[in-house]
């Protein structure tokens, strides 16, 4: 079940493994990786299974129950079906795409996509303002790539610190071409101008807080380039400031969750929703003509300024159905007047190991902030790739919308065990769910344990559920809200 899943970096040393002995679950692992493809996947179905055996027994023994069961019981055994489904997919059936070749089933619908060159010219792009602290890490890590063809493009958003003159001091020093905007547009519109400047054959994007492992761009063409059929995949990150906070802490092990386990279960449906800031990668055909529709995004009247990995996903993933239109609208901009490419069934994947490093909010009220940030990106993004997703095929309408229906019903199920259930004296009803919480947190943190052998950190999923269930769960109805409320984030997903 285990792959290799290096510590947040140093400066001096990103990427690199400071422990000489491989670990016995990560030498078992690489050693069943070996094996060919119909020996390794059947072992790793074998493995998973047996491992998530305690959480299957757990679901047999409460079924004969739900007749006769409470709400909550129905709703515990759904989330438990949900994890040991993410758990199987994401374990058992995923594998890294700059690795192994994708199934020759999926294949099947999309053989008329023309391949990519064998070496891509590939266009990095990082949009930042205000960002005097860590942009020069992230732009040298940038630029410290291994790959070859690479271009390094640097938007500067109107900058009021110091970063611009740290900007111009790189691009005087390093091979990088920097874009300095006068007035501030947001990261979309930053983005998007950048692009306007590149040439790539790919388009790839980070964030400004982030920095990347030198091999982790050229994984991810690879993956690109093996598989024409994918037209955008997402990294796998974890937090760079680990380290500093028990909140940071808590945050690394779900992050690698949402990676390792729920991003590589949709991946097994080439329908990852969400290709992620910290390492996006795009190929051009596949993006380009929608980064109009993504820079001037409008929801409920307003424009949406928060820059939505998961709403750029869902240009890709939905531009069969709605790609046509998205042009139409803005067939005057030269990024779709220029070249307009034809919309394709692209699929979306996520390569494990790629690995970049983000920095997390080490405080509560801007972790709260962050949160609240994603919410509204959920919801909005919800009405855009909701409403085409189940054309995708049942495997990944479940994962999206069985995740769309946890969300929404969690902060009810919190109002009715917590607030409810005890002013009604109902106090077991309470302790059942919190049993509930717990189960289901620590079904997480022993993947986490397993994943990444001698990292202590896995007892903070646990804490990380209960943010999840306890509080996180409330800021949905606030998000809803306040979601014409919005400003210059660099972090929003």
């Amino acid at each position: 079940m285990s792959t290799v899943a290096p510590v947040a970096p140093s400066v001096a040393t990103f990427g690199a493994d400071p422990a000489p002995r491989v670990p016995r679950t990560i030498a078992f692992a690489q050693w069943i990786d070996s094996k060919p493809a119909d020996v390794r996947r059947g072992l790793r179905r074998v493995l998973v299974l047996a491992a998530l055996m305690p959480l299957i027994v757990l679901l047999a023994v409460q079924a004969p129950l739900l007749p006769r069961g409470t709400i909550l019981l129905g709703y515990g055994m759904l989330v438990l079906t949900a994890t040991i489904s993410m758990m199987y997919l994401g374990f058992a059936r995923y594998e890294d795409p700059s690795v192994h070749p994708m199934r020759r089933s999926a294949k099947a619908d999309t053989e008329d996509i023309p391949a990519l060159p064998a070496q891509p010219t590939v266009s990095l792009l990082v949009a930042v303002r205000d960002e005097l602290d860590g942009i020069e890490q992230c732009v040298r890590t940038m630029v410290g790539s291994d790959y070859p063809h690479l271009e390094v493009i640097v938007i500067d958003d109107a900058s009021t610190d110091g970063t611009p003159d740290v900007l111009r001091r790189l691009a005087a020093e390093l091979d990088v071409t920097v874009i300095f905007k006068e007035v501030n547009a947001g990261k979309k519109h930053a983005l998007t101008d950048g692009v306007r400047n590149a040439s790539g054959d790919i388009l790839a994007f980070t964030d400004s807080d982030c920095i990347l492992a030198p091999d982790a761009l050229s994984r991810c063409v690879r993956a690109l380039v093996n598989n024409p059929e994918l037209g955008a995949v997402s990294g796998h990150a974890r937090a760079l400031n680990a380290d500093d906070t028990v909140l940071t802490r808590a945050q690394d092990t779900w992050y690698d969750g949402q990676f390792r386990v729920a991003k590589a279960a949709e991946a097994t449906f080439g329908s990852v929703s969400c290709v992620s800031g910290p390492l996006a990668v795009f190929r051009r055909d596949a993006i380009v003509n929608y980064l109009p529709a993504w820079a001037n995004d409008t929801f409920l009247g307003r424009e949406f300024r928060f820059a939505t990995d998961r709403q750029l996903t869902g240009y890709v993933l939905g531009q069969v159905w709605k790609g046509r239109g998205l042009k139409r609208r803005y067939a005057d901009d030269p990024l779709v007047a220029d070249h307009d490419y034809t919309e394709r069934p692209w699929r979306v994947g996520y390569v494990r190991s790629a690995h970049v490093w983000t920095t997390v909010p080490a405080r509560f009220r801007p972790f709260l902030k962050q949160q609240v940030r994603w919410k509204k990106s959920f919801i909005r993004n919800l009405c855009f790739t909701g409403s085409f997703m189940w054309r995708r095929g049942p495997g990944a309408a479940a994962l999206f919308y069985g995740h769309v229906l946890f969300v929404a019903v969690a902060p009810i199920m919190a109002v009715r065990h917590l607030v409810w259930a005890p002013a009604h004296g109902l106090y077991f009803l309470t302790v059942l769910y919190l049993c509930g919480v717990l189960t289901k947190g620590f079904a997480w943190a022993l993947s986490f344990k397993l994943s990444n052998p001698g990292n202590p950190h896995w007892r903070y999923r646990l804490l990380m559920a209960a943010l999840g269930s306890l509080l996180l769960s409330w800021l949905l109805p606030y998000s809803l809200a306040t979601i014409r409320k919005g400003t210059w984030a660099r972090g929003a997903q």
